[in-house]
């Protein structure tokens, strides 16, 4: 049987969170950030969330991560695309350019990262390989295939938010291992695994991470959002064309 799939989106994406809505309403975990939407594209019903609401009010350490995970998998969802931006801290990558990580750091503190609650059963997930196997070959594949510069790999680090790192903390993240630092794809990947449902980051790069380049971090993010956002919108375009329709 085909995956459903589940696009977790942010800011800038509105194409993808313009499609009928289900009524919102709260699951055994609470609220979710906005109501899933449903869509078509390229022959596909696509299930959509903006993770940081409608509008974009809600910070990367409030948002309920685990009330949006279950409320797309209560729509149907069995595979989740997530669009995160993130500064490039290694020289792996440049700004305006999009990639899909392999590994994952975990900064964050004070989240739900469980979907097991006191008195539950425990499921101690493998998280060795923390993104899908297939469908992060699915997406690479399909970038290859549309001639989209992709990169293959690197270690994201996620941090609290909602400010950005010190130049300091950046180093550390570096010495650490990092190549990309974002404040959203943990505890969704943990999440996401707990759950049974495939995970895969498409990380837009949208700046040089603090101390690591010339010009101040926001004048670095307009213009390489929009180069970043087009190479994303190209490749899943090329991803749903090639995928069963389900």
């Amino acid at each position: 049987m085909p995956d459903k799939y589940a696009l977790i989106i942010g800011s800038g994406f509105t194409q993808f969170a313009s499609g009928e809505a289900d009524p919102l309403s709260d699951n055994r975990f609470g609220a979710p950030s906005a109501p899933i939407r449903r869509s078509e594209f390229h022959g596909h019903n696509i299930l959509s969330i903006a993770r940081h609401g409608e509008p974009h009010t809600i910070s990367p350490h409030a948002i309920n991560y685990r009330a949006n995970l279950l409320a797309l998998q209560e729509a149907g969802a069995t595979a989740i695309i997530a669009l995160n931006t993130v500064g490039v801290v290694s020289d792996i990558r440049a700004s305006g350019e999009i990639a899909v990580p392999d590994q994952l750091l975990d900064y964050t503190w004070g989240r739900k990262h469980t979907i097991y609650d006191d008195g539950d059963a425990i499921d101690h997930i493998d998280f060795t390989h923390p993104f899908s196997s297939h469908l992060r070959r699915e997406l690479l594949d399909a970038a290859k295939h549309a001639d989209i510069d992709c990169y293959d790999g690197g270690v994201y680090a996620a941090t609290q938010g909602p400010r950005l790192e010190s130049a300091a903390e950046v180093d550390r993240l570096e010495r650490d291992g990092a190549d990309y630092v974002g404040m959203t794809a943990m505890p969704e990947a943990a999440l996401a695994r707990e759950l049974g449902l495939s995970y895969v980051c498409l990380a837009l790069i949208v700046n040089k991470a603090a101390g690591r380049g010339d010009t101040p971090i926001h004048d670095d993010v307009e213009a390489s959002t929009v180069s970043a956002r087009t190479l994303a919108e190209s490749l899943l375009q090329q991803f749903f064309k090639g995928r069963i329709v389900s």
